[in-house]
């Protein structure tokens, strides 16, 4: 790339506000930059720096007129799109610049299979239908991962995993060989393999097509190893601009040094066979029948969990890794009893597997959860302390109401919030807030074993670390067992004593954490912790899907 050649993105002195109420607040304060033909420029910073709001505002899809633009210009190929009319940018977007978003749920038509709603822009930009169609749509999925494709085509959103579907946006994404993608957060929700597959296909498919990429993250592990020049964000504004190798070795910005410096840390506590086991399994399996014909018969099944062993002390942790679909959230929620099971399991010494609801109601408050999403697990319409004082009404029913609000009080403090934010809504908080707001509600009950799905998945970097130290103090503290249910191979290496490799419903490699992280014996594992790690040696045979 020459220095002198021409950009094809160029953003100037970008500013957004938003107005409400009469008031106005600037989002984005004069952000600069430059893509050029086949690079990669990283966007990164917490959530909240201005990122996503810079980056949706070059296709225009803030929500105006409440978004508005006091200062700049988005010149692509010498266009400045905010000047573009509704025509000219419908002859843009999902042609010459396409964009793949954090959360492909909401991206995605609910109602639509997948065969249609890529075949859909197929037909909108190139004209193109019927088998032609069927052809290139499964020749996305298959370039983006997606395992038997072609019973995939007639499936909806919600019959994918998180993974699944995030690779369906990306293959409606580079459906029409876009010149500029922008990928915000793409990678957020993957597991760490499919991670390496997707910004590999990537790789090669700006190298053939010389497409270029506005890749926004906080993940700086994918940004050193994916991006050309990065330009790091903080409160609107752009700190620090330069090559991935400069910026990183040579970080000029005090920001630049905290992101680099915000990762989870620390050791897990030492194992000690001396404490009672909180919770074990033997030949734990969750089969799901799959049904067929006119009568419906049970045909084959879909074998989530698949004869697994484990035990778990007090003050212990048990990590669970593997990707997307292998069977780690099934395993937890059988654990919990929250799902039929086969297959012995035991609670302190008691055998819960054939307890109905009403027998395991007492046992509730003893076994809780902590779910990815804390948006989505929170109530909107109660209040924090509402939300943390539900299990006490349930399961405490001899507590006066002073007394509700003094464990409210002491479950937000245990978890480094002030008790007097319990008036307010879970909207009102941030994101790693609201995770600390859903470990209050599981901590509440004074449980003694947690089962933590994902907890801290869509968390920036620095939050993690503070997540992490939080519930190794509660552990420490309390003599919690923890089910830690991750992806992240480095949030898992901080927290968990024992580890449970998983892939299709079983066990590929099961010891010691430290064992398995220093000298992995299977390659499916090698290939998790290369990919996690940034080994540049990923045993590519064990990671295709």
């Amino acid at each position: 790339m020459s220095e002198n050649s021409t950009p094809l993105l160029s953003v100037r002195n970008l500013s957004v506000a938003f107005g409400q109420g009469g008031q106005t607040s600037i989002a984005v304060d004069g952000v600069s930059f430059d893509i050029h033909r086949g690079e990669v420029v990283a966007l990164v910073g917490e959530s909240g720096s201005g990122k996503s709001v810079s980056a949706n505002s070059i296709l225009k899809l803030l929500p105006y007129p409440a978004a508005s633009h006091p200062s700049g210009e988005i010149l692509f190929k010498g266009k400045d799109l905010l000047k573009a009319s509704d025509n000219e940018l419908r002859a843009v977007r999902g042609n010459d610049i396409t964009m793949i978003f954090q959360e492909p749920m909401t991206s995605l038509n609910p109602l639509h299979s997948i065969e249609k709603q890529i075949s859909e822009i197929l037909a909108l930009h190139q004209r193109m239908t019927g088998e032609a169609a069927r052809k290139r749509t499964l020749e996305l999925l298959n370039q983006v991962g997606i395992r038997e494709p072609e019973k995939r085509l007639k499936a909806y959103p919600h019959e994918l995993s998180g993974g699944q579907r995030q690779r369906v946006m990306i293959a409606m994404a580079l459906a029409n060989r876009p010149e500029l993608l922008i990928a915000d957060e793409p990678t957020t929700a993957l597991d760490v393999t499919v991670q390496a597959q997707i910004l590999e296909l990537l790789r090669e498919l700006k190298g053939q097509h010389g497409m270029s990429m506005l890749f926004i993250t906080h993940d700086l592990g994918i940004v050193r190893k994916f991006a050309d020049r990065v330009c790091v964000m903080t409160k609107g504004r752009i700190v620090e601009t330069g090559t991935v190798e400069d910026v990183f070795t040579r970080p000029q910005h005090d920001y630049t040094r905290h992101l680099l410096a915000a990762e989870p840390r620390g050791e897990p506590p030492a194992s000690d066979n001396g404490k009672p086991v909180v919770m074990e399994g033997s030949d734990i399996r969750v089969w799901f029948p799959i049904k067929a014909g006119f009568m419906r018969k049970v045909v084959d099944h879909v074998k989530a969990v698949d004869g697994i062993d484990l035990k778990l002390r007090a003050g212990q942790t048990l990590g669970v890794v593997g990707e997307s679909g292998s069977g780690k959230t099934t395993l937890g929620l059988a654990l919990a009893r929250l799902i039929s099971s086969k297959g012995r399991i035991a609670f302190v010494g008691k055998d819960i597997a054939g307890y109905s609801f009403r027998e395991m109601r007492p046992l509730r408050n003893q076994l809780q959860v902590v779910f990815q999403d804390p948006y989505g697990s929170l109530s909107p319409r109660m209040s924090v302390g509402e939300i943390i004082a539900e299990g006490l009404k349930v399961h405490e029913r001899s507590l006066s109401a002073d007394e509700r609000d003094k464990r409210v009080c002491w479950a937000l403090e245990e978890v480094g919030l002030d008790p007097s934010t319990r008036w307010r809504y879970p909207h009102e908080f941030s994101g790693g807030q609201r995770q600390r707001i859903a470990i209050a509600r599981a901590m509440v009950l004074k449980p003694r074993f947690v089962m933590l799905d994902e907890p801290t998945s869509a968390l920036d970097m620095s939050v993690q670390a503070q997540v992490v130290d939080l519930l190794r103090d509660l552990q420490k503290k309390h003599d919690l067992a923890y089910l830690f249910i991750s992806h992240d191979l480095k949030v898992v290496k901080a927290l968990a004593n024992e580890l449970i490799v998983m892939r299709f419903g079983k066990v590929v490699e099961q010891g010691a954490s430290a064992d398995i992280f220093r000298a992995p014996q299977e390659d499916y594992t090698k290939a998790l912790l290369a990919a996690a790690f940034n080994i540049e040696a990923v045993p590519t045979a064990a990671i295709q899907q």
